[in-house]
Order: C-alpha cells, then sequence, then structure tokens
C-alpha cells in the first residue's frame, strides 16, 4: 500500500454523494474469469463458436441449446462468493455516503454482500424467466406453458434498460464522488457514461492504464478489495 489509499480514504471521509461504477475487475478477485484479458472468457471458442457470437440475441433464438449449456458450464456463479471489496461497499452504503452501485457485471456478487440500491446495465444471470408467462426458476427450466426461457441478462445485440439507464446516469450527475473500478472504460454505451460526472473527486481502480485516467483525481494500481477493504476502515 502506499499514500493513495490513505488519499481514498480521506476522500470517502469527505465525501458525502459517493457513487460506484464497477466491471469485470471487481468480480475476479472473487475467482470469476474476465472476458477480454489475457485468457479471459473470449479468447477461446466453445463448441466451434466465439463466446461472444454464442452471447448474441441471433445465436440464442437459433440455438438455445449450445447457449444454455455454454452459461451452465462457462457462466455459472452461483457458488462465487462476494470478497472484501464488495463488503467495503456495503458498510459505505450503510452509512449513508455511497448512494448509488453502477455495474457492468451480471454475477449477483453485489447484491449477495447485502448491497440495496444496484444499477445493473447489463442485468443479470442469477435466475431464468419465461418469456411466455413470466415464471421464474433459479435454474433453466422448461416452462410448462411451452413458453422460452431466458436470464434477465442484456445480450449482444439488444438495448439496454432505458429506466436502469436513466437511473445511472441521474446517479452519477449528482455524485461528488465517483469510483470506477475494475473496468478499462472501453465498452460502450456503459463506459460513455463517466462523461456525465461533474462532482470533484473522480477516482479510478484499475490494473491497466484506462482514457479517463488523465482527469481523474486520484489513479490506484492496485487490488479493488484490498484498496477498498483498507480505505473504509482508516
Amino acid at each position: 500500500m502506499d499514500e493513495k489509499w490513505d488519499e481514498l480514504a480521506n476522500i470517502l471521509k469527505t465525501s458525502n454523494n459517493i457513487v460506484f461504477f464497477g466491471g469485470a475487475g471487481t468480480s475476479t478477485e472473487s475467482g470469476i474469469q474476465d472476458f477480454r484479458g489475457n485468457g479471459g472468457l473470449y479468447s477461446r471458442e466453445y463448441k466451434g463458436y466465439n463466446p461472444e457470437e454464442i452471447l448474441h440475441i441471433d445465436f440464442f433464438l437459433k440455438n438455445r441449446k449450445i447457449f444454455n449449456e455454454f452459461l451452465n458450464e462457462k457462466m455459472n456463479f452461483s457458488d462465487i462468493k462476494p470478497h472484501k471489496g464488495h463488503y467495503a461497499l456495503v458498510k459505505l452504503e450503510s452509512i449513508g455516503k455511497l448512494k448509488a452501485i453502477i455495474t457492468q457485471n451480471i454475477d449477483d456478487l453485489h447484491q449477495k454482500a447485502g448491497s440495496k440500491n444496484v444499477l445493473e446495465l447489463h442485468g443479470n444471470i442469477s435466475h431464468f424467466y419465461c418469456l411466455a408467462c413470466g415464471k421464474k426458476q433459479k435454474e433453466n427450466f422448461s416452462c410448462s406453458c411451452g413458453g422460452i426461457t431466458r436470464p434477465p441478462v442484456t445480450l449482444y445485440g439488444e438495448n439496454l434498460d432505458e429506466e436502469v439507464v436513466e437511473l445511472a446516469i441521474d446517479a452519477i450527475k449528482k455524485a461528488d464522488t465517483l469510483i470506477v473500478a475494475g473496468t478499462s472504460l472501453t465498452v460502450y454505451p456503459a463506459a460513455y457514461y463517466i462523461q456525465y460526472f461533474k462532482g470533484k473527486n473522480l477516482v479510478i481502480i484499475n490494473a491497466d492504464e484506462t482514457k479517463y485516467d488523465q482527469y481523474a483525481t486520484l489513479v490506484i494500481r492496485d487490488s479493488f478489495a484490498e484498496v477498498m477493504s483498507y480505505a473504509i476502515q482508516k
């Protein structure tokens, strides 16, 4: 650790409207494989298909068998546990400083940790539901009504939920501190929302450089879990 960790702790103490914006890098410390990194989920084919192709709405509609097999084998997060970075955000929310968590992740880890106001830009795969009747179950199922089932996740080729997007942008606009972690800020349209921040402190916690580093108040290249856990306890 270095003085930057203490600087973040001070920012947390002096801020009253914090918003957290997180990407895949906040979940890798729980053991979830990232998507675009070296050796990530997208780096190798699955049964002859590129994973990004499998996770497209057109593929889902044409080949649900392989789509569901891919989810079950590669994206089953039911046994994954939150880490201390997630719990640090819960504490920050419980004392009234953290107003919203905006996440690009679909693993439900923030909710598992106990966070309340979580805005999931890409939905999640915590359950499946029937497109015809709306019935829900934790696991994939064949609905008795004969309808197609799917998880409430935004696939490639689909639009983001407009209500969630509006809530996220509004939260960012109101924030005095925006903490961005575990994302290279290259996935659009989500990365574009950072431009709505007009507050005092932009904090970026990420292993690699982002194009927003030059605008940040503080850039930290260390573990998200370790940094947040340390800063919330100071």
